[in-house]
């Protein structure tokens, strides 16, 4: 066969392909899918050849010579999108998903693929145009005999908008670990058996262990999977007063890790009794609203350390076994998949809903104060930050940064 001509449109052909000299490169499969019935909504042919790296490079090589070319990173998708096969929420979908190595992710990125976030948008502007509407009736028809409540029913459509985005603001931010991974800070004072448990978590000698206070000198971070989540995990340096100069970085680096985390786990030595460097992260932890496991290793010796002064201690042996923590985290992480609720899956989204938030609130004020002009104008630039989550921006640059990060040939 030759030409598209003779290709039946999304009908699977098998099919011998040749190059330029007539010689046979590989038997294949031949699918035509015609306008708009593709991806990008243009003609497309795809070749589905035998496994192994040097028959597609052969054929590749040959398509180049006829004088196609390689196509730039994200450019599959861009086109799709710019052809209105998708929005830019089920573009981001789609990057992130090739990219998700957590099966949480992938199921909040499957839901915007199938167009949930954009059902979301869509409504939410109805409702804000609804509210913009009701306004200019007010504003043009001041001296009529209108509904006493309309101001009302406008400041109720407001608050219930402004409760909906901080809902989901707040489950995305709560969530955030579902799609970048999980951060979980190893804390504790020196040698209480840190990474002694990142070694077992590993299952492999990442770090150093020795009964020399302070060999742990900076935060090491690896990455695992606990059930179906992501999770890196950060060993730090034991934290207490340093003379050393390296040691004092580490300690700060560690404290760093702290704040950044999205979980902690502290580690306290249950063969010694508690002192004062023991009591100092306990304060320090004191005022975490993250979540904290507190566990107390080394419980196949002899107890000396209060108990009474952790909060429901998960007992462990790192040399024997990790499993209680390991289960506990699993269960804990599973408690966070987004469920029903609607989350974002990228900087870019969350602070469109973040500077929709910001207009709504100003609305609200304005319109105490009868500035109706300005709350109308507030309530556009509101629809526009929301819209943006879905539709085209106005500079092709902000575009071309989203889809240079997907990976080639799509």
């Amino acid at each position: 066969m030759s030409g598209k001509e003779a290709l039946t449109p999304r009908y699977a052909a098998l099919s011998y392909i040749y190059n330029e000299k007539d010689e046979v490169l590989d038997q294949a499969i031949v699918i035509y899918f015609k306008t708009p019935h593709s991806y990008t909504t243009e003609d497309v042919v795809e070749f589905q050849c035998h496994g192994g790296i040097v028959a597609a490079n052969m054929i590749l090589e040959a398509v180049l010579k006829q004088g196609a070319r390689l196509a730039n990173p994200g450019e599959f998708t861009k086109r799709a999108f710019l052809n209105g096969r998708i929005d830019l929420s089920k573009a981001e979908a789609i990057g992130k998903l090739i990219e998700t190595k957590s099966v949480g992710a992938a199921r909040v990125l499957s839901r915007h693929l199938k167009g949930e976030l954009k059902v979301f948008v869509d409504k939410a502007r109805a409702d804000l145009l609804e509210i913009i509407a009701f306004t200019e009736v007010i504003i043009d028809y001041a001296e009529e005999d209108l509904p006493q409540n309309l101001e009302e029913q406008i400041e109720e459509k407001l608050r219930f908008l402004d409760l909906k985005m901080e809902r989901i603001l707040e489950n995305s931010k709560q969530r955030e670990g579902l799609m970048e991974g999980f951060r979980v800070a190893i804390v504790g004072k020196t040698n209480v058996g840190k990474s002694s448990l990142l070694n077992r978590l590993l299952r492999y000698e990442r770090a150093i262990t020795s009964d020399i206070e302070g060999t742990t000198r900076d935060t090491i971070e690896e990455e695992i999977k606990i059930g179906a989540h992501i999770v890196r995990f950060v060993d730090t340096a034991g934290i207490r007063e340093a003379d050393n100069e390296i040691e004092r970085i580490g300690i700060e680096r560690s404290l760093k890790a702290v704040e950044s985390a999205d979980i902690i786990i502290a580690v306290f030595d249950n063969a010694r009794a508690a002192n004062d460097e023991d009591m100092a992260i306990l304060r320090l932890l004191s005022g975490e609203d993250k979540k904290i496991f507190y566990v107390l290793n080394k419980c196949d010796l002899e107890s000396s350390f209060d108990k009474k002064l952790l909060n429901n201690p998960i007992n462990l042996s790192c040399i024997h076994d990790i499993k209680p923590l390991t289960d506990a985290l699993d269960e804990y992480l599973n408690t966070l998949d987004a469920g029903d609720e609607i989350m974002l899956s990228s900087l870019r989204q969350i602070e469109a809903v973040n500077k929709t938030i910001d207009n709504i609130k100003t609305a609200q004020e304005l319109i105490k104060d009868g500035a109706l002009e300005l709350f109308a104008f507030h309530l556009n630039e509101a629809i526009h930050a929301l819209s943006s989550i879905t539709e085209a921006y106005e500079r092709d640059e902000i575009l071309e940064a989203m889809f240079s990060k997907f990976c080639l040939g799509k």
